[in-house]
């Protein structure tokens, strides 16, 4: 691990080499990552026997869907019911895929699995979450006039929304089909390097890889539809009318 602090030497040449002022923010998150990640380790000691109680993990379960809220939440204060909303969205996002991943038998119920892919959908699911939660108050704000316009000849609050509900849900959704069209052309995911690392077979990585990616393909996909109904809701009134919003929500 010290020996692979070099490359922390490397990127901190590049910043002094062509002055970006970097130093000390890539230090800081150097020495942040060390800290948290050595407490998850010796916290996850807590859940990963198979003598643990599972309470631990959904212990665990709730408090990252409760970071996650939090989150999203700071980094789009100005979106109506944004705390709300994102609690739903992981909360849902979580019930649907693991209970596929574990109501199939693809995973065992364990601590051990539970966690580490909990963390996977919420952690995944964070920056689409936040995203799309940006683009619909921006849409509401920037095509007013079309919305309005829209509302005036007749349509539903639904139906005039639509076309701007739609690009936000594709912006948000695309980096992630994206980055699962090139898995094994462009990059090989990190949880296919670490078994291959640690002495698991290539094909049962593989396999473990790819039931990896479907997950957070269909996690960012439920936290993306839980906000964009609900942010759409907030956006109207009960007579159809589209809200109006101070830029601090």
């Amino acid at each position: 691990m010290a020996a692979s602090g070099i490359l922390v030497a490397v990127a901190l040449a590049v910043s002094l080499w062509r002055q970006l002022g970097l130093e000390r923010t890539l230090l800081w998150a150097c020495l942040r990552a060390l800290v948290q990640l050595m407490i998850v380790g010796w916290a996850l000691q807590l859940i990963v026997d198979e003598d643990d109680p599972l309470v631990f993990s959904f212990v665990w379960l709730i408090v990252m869907v409760l970071l996650a809220g939090y989150t999203t939440w700071r980094r789009a204060t100005h979106v109506p019911a944004v705390l709300p909303l994102s609690l739903l969205a992981y909360a849902a996002s979580a019930t649907v895929t693991l209970g596929v991943l574990f109501g199939f038998g693809v995973y065992e119920v364990e601590g051990r699995t539970i966690v580490p892919l909990a963390g996977i959908v919420i952690g995944n699911s964070l920056a689409a979450t936040v995203l799309v939660s940006r683009r619909l108050f921006a849409a509401a704000d920037d095509h007013r006039d079309l919305i309005e316009a829209r509302l005036a000849l007749g349509l539903t609050s639904t139906e005039s929304f639509r076309p701007d509900l739609r690009d936000s849900l594709r912006t948000a959704l695309v980096p992630q089909i994206e980055s699962t069209k090139a898995v094994g052309i462009i990059a090989l995911p990190g949880a296919m390097v670490g078994l291959i690392l640690a002495g698991v077979e290539p094909a049962e990585a593989v396999r473990v890889q790819l039931s990896v990616m479907y997950l957070v393909l269909g996690s960012v996909a439920t936290t993306t539809a839980v906000m964009s109904l609900g942010i759409s809701r907030q956006l109207f009134t009960g007579a159809q009318q589209l809200r109006r919003f101070t830029p601090s929500g």
